[in-house]
């Protein structure tokens, strides 16, 4: 399993993504909270609620990577946590951490209709008239 992503885990540790970040965050303590099933001989390793209580106080890149690595050592060596993880991985990497970047830019020319500026926008659009001859006309003046 690949680790965590740092980013991620350091983004929810600090409250970011709303509430669907809380409840991403919440449902990670929960998971690393289950009794750590190990196989016999298995050596003794971190159940991760360290390192997640460490991230917590300090949402910092290296405490996230600590974290991280505990998770997948965690997860290596116990195959329900395994499959729980994934399971949480897939849902929080749903939550918008505010990781990437956003350029708007509106240049050049004269516009009549709506600009709608951000991030991450599905199932949008918008209609409008276009404009009258003279509203086009700058060269004279309206009334």
């Amino acid at each position: 399993m690949e680790p965590i992503s740092m980013v991620l885990l350091a983004a929810l540790a600090g409250g970011v993504g709303g509430e669907a970040g809380k409840t991403a965050w919440s449902g990670l303590k929960t998971l690393v909270r289950r009794p750590f099933h190990r196989g016999d001989g298995t050596p003794a390793v971190s159940s991760g609620e360290v390192e997640l209580a460490a991230l917590e106080q300090n949402p910092a890149p290296e405490t996230a990577h600590v974290l991280s690595t505990a998770l997948a050592v965690r997860a290596a060596l116990d195959p329900e946590f395994h499959t729980g993880l994934q399971q949480w991985r897939e849902q929080a990497e749903l939550v918008r951490t505010g990781d990437g970047e956003v350029t708007n830019t509106v240049s050049g020319g004269t516009f009549y209709a709506p600009v709608q500026q951000g991030r991450d926008f599905s199932g949008s659009s918008f209609t409008s008239t276009p404009p009258t001859p003279a509203a086009l006309d700058t060269t004279t003046p309206q009334s």
